[in-house]
Protein backbone atom coordinates (compact mmCIF):
# COMPACT_ATOMS: atom_id res chain seq x y z
CA UNK A 1 0.00 0.00 0.00
CA UNK A 2 1.24 3.52 -0.89
CA UNK A 3 1.92 5.94 1.57
CA UNK A 4 -0.28 8.39 1.98
CA UNK A 5 0.75 11.86 1.29
CA UNK A 6 0.55 14.73 3.29
CA UNK A 7 -1.13 16.72 0.47
CA UNK A 8 -3.97 14.28 0.79
CA UNK A 9 -3.86 14.11 5.16
CA UNK A 10 -4.11 18.18 4.91
CA UNK A 11 -7.32 18.53 2.80
CA UNK A 12 -8.80 15.48 4.42
CA UNK A 13 -7.84 17.27 7.41
CA UNK A 14 -9.75 20.29 6.22
CA UNK A 15 -12.74 18.93 4.92
CA UNK A 16 -13.22 16.99 7.77
CA UNK A 17 -12.82 20.57 10.08
CA UNK A 18 -15.28 22.00 7.67
CA UNK A 19 -18.10 19.63 8.19
CA UNK A 20 -17.83 19.56 12.05
CA UNK A 21 -18.02 23.42 11.86
CA UNK A 22 -21.20 22.95 9.61
CA UNK A 23 -22.34 19.83 12.67
CA UNK A 24 -21.55 22.08 15.41
CA UNK A 25 -21.78 25.99 14.68
CA UNK A 26 -22.17 27.19 18.05
CA UNK A 27 -20.76 24.31 20.43
CA UNK A 28 -20.36 24.88 24.02
CA UNK A 29 -18.33 23.03 26.28
CA UNK A 30 -20.12 20.68 28.63
CA UNK A 31 -17.73 21.43 31.50
CA UNK A 32 -20.08 24.49 34.09
CA UNK A 33 -17.83 27.66 35.02
CA UNK A 34 -17.69 30.63 35.63
CA UNK A 35 -14.31 32.91 35.27
CA UNK A 36 -11.15 31.52 34.57
CA UNK A 37 -10.33 29.79 37.48
CA UNK A 38 -13.06 27.87 37.70
CA UNK A 39 -12.12 26.52 34.23
CA UNK A 40 -8.97 25.53 35.17
CA UNK A 41 -10.13 23.35 38.00
CA UNK A 42 -12.76 21.58 36.43
CA UNK A 43 -10.60 20.79 33.43
CA UNK A 44 -8.00 19.86 35.35
CA UNK A 45 -10.28 17.51 37.58
CA UNK A 46 -11.78 15.83 34.01
CA UNK A 47 -8.52 14.15 33.40
CA UNK A 48 -9.78 10.16 32.92
CA UNK A 49 -12.85 11.33 33.95
CA UNK A 50 -16.46 12.34 32.40
CA UNK A 51 -17.57 15.87 32.57
CA UNK A 52 -20.62 14.82 33.68
CA UNK A 53 -19.02 13.73 36.59
CA UNK A 54 -16.74 16.90 37.46
CA UNK A 55 -20.06 19.03 36.88
CA UNK A 56 -21.37 16.90 39.94
CA UNK A 57 -18.91 17.62 42.40
CA UNK A 58 -18.13 21.51 41.44
CA UNK A 59 -20.66 23.32 42.58
CA UNK A 60 -19.96 22.25 46.08
CA UNK A 61 -16.26 22.63 45.72
CA UNK A 62 -17.00 26.09 43.82
CA UNK A 63 -19.09 27.28 46.52
CA UNK A 64 -16.27 26.19 49.34
CA UNK A 65 -13.63 27.47 47.49
CA UNK A 66 -14.68 30.01 44.79
CA UNK A 67 -11.24 31.37 43.73
CA UNK A 68 -7.83 30.79 44.29
CA UNK A 69 -6.95 32.65 47.99
CA UNK A 70 -9.91 30.31 49.35
CA UNK A 71 -8.78 27.40 47.38
CA UNK A 72 -4.86 27.88 48.28
CA UNK A 73 -6.19 28.06 52.13
CA UNK A 74 -8.15 25.04 52.48
CA UNK A 75 -7.67 21.55 53.59
CA UNK A 76 -6.52 18.84 50.79
CA UNK A 77 -8.02 16.14 53.18
CA UNK A 78 -11.70 18.38 53.04
CA UNK A 79 -11.16 19.12 48.97
CA UNK A 80 -10.86 15.47 48.33
CA UNK A 81 -14.11 14.28 50.46
CA UNK A 82 -15.84 16.95 48.16
CA UNK A 83 -14.65 15.31 45.06
CA UNK A 84 -14.17 11.82 45.81
CA UNK A 85 -16.70 10.28 43.19
CA UNK A 86 -14.16 11.94 40.29
CA UNK A 87 -11.46 9.40 39.15
CA UNK A 88 -7.76 10.10 40.84
CA UNK A 89 -9.22 12.55 43.37
CA UNK A 90 -6.93 12.51 45.69
CA UNK A 91 -4.16 13.15 43.24
CA UNK A 92 -6.49 15.98 41.97
CA UNK A 93 -6.93 17.40 45.33
CA UNK A 94 -3.70 18.25 45.83
CA UNK A 95 -3.38 19.78 42.66
CA UNK A 96 -6.14 22.18 43.36
CA UNK A 97 -4.79 23.45 46.21
CA UNK A 98 -0.78 23.55 45.30
CA UNK A 99 -2.24 25.35 42.07
CA UNK A 100 -4.15 28.18 44.18
CA UNK A 101 -1.35 28.20 45.89
CA UNK A 102 1.33 29.44 42.88
CA UNK A 103 -1.42 31.34 41.58
CA UNK A 104 -2.13 33.46 44.86
CA UNK A 105 1.85 33.78 45.46
CA UNK A 106 3.28 34.12 41.87
CA UNK A 107 0.30 35.81 39.47
CA UNK A 108 -1.62 37.74 42.64
CA UNK A 109 -4.11 34.99 42.40
CA UNK A 110 -5.40 35.27 38.65
CA UNK A 111 -4.78 32.73 35.91
CA UNK A 112 -2.06 33.56 34.02
CA UNK A 113 -2.51 33.32 29.63
CA UNK A 114 0.66 31.78 28.51
CA UNK A 115 1.30 28.41 27.75
CA UNK A 116 4.58 28.32 29.51
CA UNK A 117 3.34 29.45 32.52
CA UNK A 118 0.18 27.84 32.77
CA UNK A 119 2.41 24.36 31.97
CA UNK A 120 4.17 25.08 35.21
CA UNK A 121 1.31 24.63 37.50
CA UNK A 122 0.68 21.57 39.37
CA UNK A 123 -1.59 18.64 37.42
CA UNK A 124 -1.92 21.18 34.26
CA UNK A 125 -0.73 20.07 30.79
CA UNK A 126 -0.72 21.20 27.42
CA UNK A 127 -4.39 20.05 26.99
CA UNK A 128 -5.62 22.27 30.01
CA UNK A 129 -3.61 24.76 29.12
CA UNK A 130 -4.74 24.72 25.57
CA UNK A 131 -8.44 24.94 26.52
CA UNK A 132 -8.16 27.49 29.17
CA UNK A 133 -6.31 30.14 26.92
CA UNK A 134 -8.40 28.95 23.88
CA UNK A 135 -11.80 29.95 25.89
CA UNK A 136 -10.47 32.97 28.48
CA UNK A 137 -7.98 34.83 26.54
CA UNK A 138 -8.57 34.07 23.24
CA UNK A 139 -5.11 32.65 22.54
CA UNK A 140 -4.83 29.98 20.32
CA UNK A 141 -1.49 28.36 20.66
CA UNK A 142 -2.26 24.46 19.90
CA UNK A 143 -4.80 22.05 19.91
CA UNK A 144 -6.57 20.16 22.91
CA UNK A 145 -6.38 16.56 22.60
CA UNK A 146 -8.17 14.90 25.03
CA UNK A 147 -9.66 11.08 24.52
CA UNK A 148 -12.18 12.22 21.83
CA UNK A 149 -10.07 14.01 19.53
CA UNK A 150 -7.25 11.34 19.84
CA UNK A 151 -9.47 8.87 18.40
CA UNK A 152 -10.60 10.40 15.71
CA UNK A 153 -7.41 11.46 14.53
CA UNK A 154 -6.53 8.10 14.25
CA UNK A 155 -9.45 6.49 13.10
CA UNK A 156 -9.02 9.42 10.52
CA UNK A 157 -5.52 8.48 9.60
CA UNK A 158 -4.33 12.19 10.31
CA UNK A 159 -2.03 10.91 12.88
CA UNK A 160 -0.94 7.17 14.02
CA UNK A 161 1.22 9.30 17.07
CA UNK A 162 1.30 6.52 20.23
CA UNK A 163 0.29 9.64 22.40
CA UNK A 164 -2.07 12.42 22.56
CA UNK A 165 0.63 14.58 22.91
CA UNK A 166 2.13 13.28 19.65
CA UNK A 167 -0.99 13.94 17.73
CA UNK A 168 -1.49 16.94 18.72
CA UNK A 169 1.98 17.49 16.89
CA UNK A 170 0.71 15.83 14.04
CA UNK A 171 -2.63 17.78 13.92
CA UNK A 172 -0.81 21.23 14.05
CA UNK A 173 1.57 20.03 11.22
CA UNK A 174 -1.79 19.09 9.51
CA UNK A 175 -4.66 22.09 10.03
CA UNK A 176 -4.15 25.59 9.14
CA UNK A 177 -4.09 27.78 12.27
CA UNK A 178 -7.11 29.25 11.51
CA UNK A 179 -8.66 25.94 12.04
CA UNK A 180 -7.43 24.99 15.59
CA UNK A 181 -9.86 26.87 17.92
CA UNK A 182 -12.92 24.70 17.50
CA UNK A 183 -11.15 21.46 17.12
CA UNK A 184 -11.34 20.11 20.51
CA UNK A 185 -15.07 21.14 21.34
CA UNK A 186 -16.52 19.66 17.88
CA UNK A 187 -14.85 16.75 17.83
CA UNK A 188 -15.43 15.92 21.30
CA UNK A 189 -19.78 16.33 20.43
CA UNK A 190 -18.67 14.46 17.12
CA UNK A 191 -17.31 11.75 19.30
CA UNK A 192 -19.79 11.42 21.91
CA UNK A 193 -22.23 11.05 19.54
CA UNK A 194 -21.41 9.60 16.34
CA UNK A 195 -17.39 8.06 16.70
CA UNK A 196 -17.67 6.91 19.65
CA UNK A 197 -14.84 4.10 21.34
CA UNK A 198 -16.98 1.35 21.18
CA UNK A 199 -19.73 0.87 18.33
CA UNK A 200 -19.53 3.68 16.64
CA UNK A 201 -22.35 5.04 13.81
CA UNK A 202 -20.40 4.62 10.88
CA UNK A 203 -23.39 4.06 8.45
CA UNK A 204 -24.73 7.75 8.17
CA UNK A 205 -22.17 8.68 9.43
CA UNK A 206 -21.43 12.30 7.62
CA UNK A 207 -18.31 11.77 7.67
CA UNK A 208 -17.67 8.15 5.75
CA UNK A 209 -17.16 9.38 2.41
CA UNK A 210 -14.02 10.94 3.88
CA UNK A 211 -12.91 8.22 6.69
CA UNK A 212 -10.46 5.75 5.67
CA UNK A 213 -11.32 3.60 8.63
CA UNK A 214 -14.88 3.35 7.09
CA UNK A 215 -14.33 -0.21 4.96
CA UNK A 216 -13.30 -1.56 7.37
CA UNK A 217 -15.89 -1.22 10.74
CA UNK A 218 -14.40 -4.41 12.54
CA UNK A 219 -10.79 -2.85 13.07
CA UNK A 220 -11.63 0.26 14.32
CA UNK A 221 -8.97 1.77 16.83
CA UNK A 222 -10.20 1.92 20.30
CA UNK A 223 -9.42 4.56 21.56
Amino acid sequence: MPRESKKTKVERGVELCRRMHKLYPSVQSALDYHDAFTLLISVMLSAQTTDAAVNKVTPELFRRWPDAPSMAAANIVEVGEVIQTIGFWRAKAKHCVETAQILLTEYGGEVPGTMEDLVTLPGVGRKTANIVLNKMFNVVDGIAVDTHVYRISKRMRLSSASTPLAAEKDLLALLPHELWKDVNEEWIHFGRETCTARNPKCVGCPMSDICPSYEQPNRWFKG
